[in-house]
């Protein structure tokens, strides 16, 4: 220490990491507890609370008597000391082997003050620096076998790619640290139940992931909400499926060939719902994650901020794990591809797409907010040049591309591949037939089906991409820019084909909520997209395609 450095440290006052004391006191000892359970620290002997230095014992003896005190400390930590002049400093570093105590309990530096913890802030403290892990600890209150899940297993092994018949399940189990060791009376882990239990939530009430969609930009209206209480894997699958229908959907065409590509990239959002359910503070009772839509974002929070040990300037360069168990099983499945990289990967889907960075917020909850296209940036662009002869709808495009790549299929297989009746397969194909679709060469045993092109002229306009399926009226113009979602998009199809269909029928064979529907039909209505005509029981839909191509 200098005489700078001393002016300093005068001049700031007691502070997070500087405490003063007069002479040797007992006390030294809590704040040196206190320090090292916080960021390190400094108590300098011979100061008064007012910064005035009036000096202390400075010599070898004093010093010893410093270092027994010290050396109470458990587990043990290591402090140096040494005399400036007439005053003592001891320099406490940050601890490793957290948390720290003495015979009077636990201290934690807060601020200016050395706070002794009580039995609940122990516990709480000891949770976030991962002496305890959520995801390790057994789980008393539900019985194996009895509780176990086998589709959720059956799954993960699909996904790790593991034969079943490789290894004993019990032992898969337990080096995936979801089932305790031991030859007698196994027991799950959190992780286990997390993954493997027949409902989760009955056992972990708050591993629930909500799902909010709001009017608007804030939160006042509700216009759907799903609370996901199944496994892990389960809830990130249905929380991607929630948003897919929800975002808006727009393809890239070549030929017969289509990419869909949301609004939000779809690896981004995998990553950030993944995040969230693999880094949640699992010991946190009161709360979920929450995954909020509004109409210019994406907000995916869980409860828990980020690790103390990683600082802000490492957050997205280095991996630092909650729940290693959940995070492993995450890897094994393939939701997550190397640790520490997810952030980045985040970061790079949003900007291919040319959208703004991930934003973060950290508090007692770490937030996830991705940017939505304005408006005016998404459209339904088409992407059909000069409209398409003739009417094909979905399941007719389906079938198409199942031919291109497998010109001998039989009707039962389409049939069975795209989940219709084989009767139904067989309309839409001599319905194909009949339009010059669709053309069938040598026998019905060993002849095969060809494609003509020619009397399908899907293209690729300039800019553009598909809004709309192809076979219908709407949003084929170039650069249509109004934004409908895939919910949407599959109501104005039901209607072109049938105008007087009612909201209930639509609700039914989109199989969404009635309530869902008709605001979906609002919101068309107020594109100015959709005109009722007639009245409410005998009246018809009429789909305005000017009004799609003034906007």
């Amino acid at each position: 220490m200098t005489n700078e450095d001393l002016k300093l440290i005068l001049a700031g006052g007691e502070d997070h990491k500087i405490e003063f004391k007069v002479n040797f006191d007992k006390s030294i000892v809590e704040e040196a507890v206190a320090f090292a359970n916080a960021a390190g620290g400094m108590i300098l002997v011979g100061i008064d609370d007012k910064g005035k230095i009036v000096g202390t014992d400075v010599s070898n003896s004093a010093k010893s008597r410093y270092q027994d005190l010290l050396r109470t400390i458990m587990p043990e930590l290591v402090c140096r000391i040494e005399t400036f002049e007439n005053i003592i400093v001891i320099d406490v570093a940050e601890g490793r082997e957290k948390p720290y105590g003495c015979s009077r309990g636990f201290y934690l530096r807060v601020g200016p003050n050395s706070q002794k913890l009580n039995r609940n802030e122990i516990i709480s403290f000891i949770q976030s620096e991962g002496r305890i892990r959520f995801d390790e600890l057994i789980k008393t209150d539900a019985s194996y076998p009895e509780n176990f899940n086998p589709k959720a297993y059956v799954k993960f092994l699909d996904l790790s790619h593991i034969s079943a018949d490789a290894f004993n399940k019990d032992a898969i189990l337990q080096n995936l640290g979801c089932l305790s060791k031991g030859d007698d009376d196994k027991k799950f882990t959190n992780a286990g139940i997390l993954f493997f239990a027949d409902n989760p939530a009955d056992y972990i009430p708050h591993s629930t992931v909500v799902c909010a969609l709001y009017k608007g930009i804030e939160k006042v209206t509700i216009i759907d909400r799903k609370e996901f209480a199944g496994d892990i894997i389960t809830n990130i699958e249905d929380v991607v499926v929630f948003l897919k229908q929800h975002l808006n959907l727009s393809y890239q065409i070549t030929g017969l060939r289509r990419v869909e590509l949301l609004e939000i990239p779809e690896v981004a959002l995998r990553e950030a719902v993944v995040n969230a359910v693999c880094h949640r503070d699992y010991f946190e009772k009161g709360a979920r994650v929450m995954v909020e839509l509004f109409d210019d974002r994406l907000e995916i929070s869980n409860p828990g901020s980020i690790p103390r040990c990683l600082g802000l300037k490492e957050f997205g360069k280095r991996s630092v794990t909650r729940n290693s168990f959940i995070a492993s099983i995450l890897h094994h499945a393939n939701y997550i591809e190397r640790m520490g990289t997810g952030i980045g990967r985040m970061r790079n889907a949003m900007k291919d797409a040319g959208l703004p960075d991930p934003e973060f917020e950290f508090g007692g909850f770490f937030t996830i907010i991705l940017r939505r296209p304005r408006p005016d940036e998404v459209g339904i662009k088409a992407g059909i040049s000069d409209g398409i002869k003739v009417g094909i709808n979905e399941t007719q495009k389906k079938i198409i591309e199942l031919i291109e790549n497998e010109p001998r299929i039989t009707a039962a297989r389409l049939a069975e591949t795209i989940g219709i009746s084989r009767r139904n397969t067989e309309a839409y194909i001599a319905d194909l037939k009949q339009k010059g679709v669709l053309t069938r060469e040598g026998a019905n045993r060993s002849g095969l089906w060809k494609v003509n092109l020619k009397n399908v002229k899907v293209g690729i306009s300039d800019g553009t991409k598909v809004g709309i399926s192809d076979g219908t009226k709407v949003g084929i113009s170039d650069g249509i820019k109004v934004g409908i979602n895939e919910t949407q998009k599959k109501i104005l199809e039901i209607i072109e084909s049938e105008p007087r269909a009612t909201a209930s029928e639509i609700a039914e064979q989109i199989g969404i909520s009635t309530r869902k529907t008709e605001a979906n039909i609002a919101a068309l209505r107020d594109k100015g997209v959709l005109i009722r005509e007639g009245s409410k029981k005998t009246g018809e839909w009429r789909i305005d395609l000017d009004k799609i191509k003034r906007l």
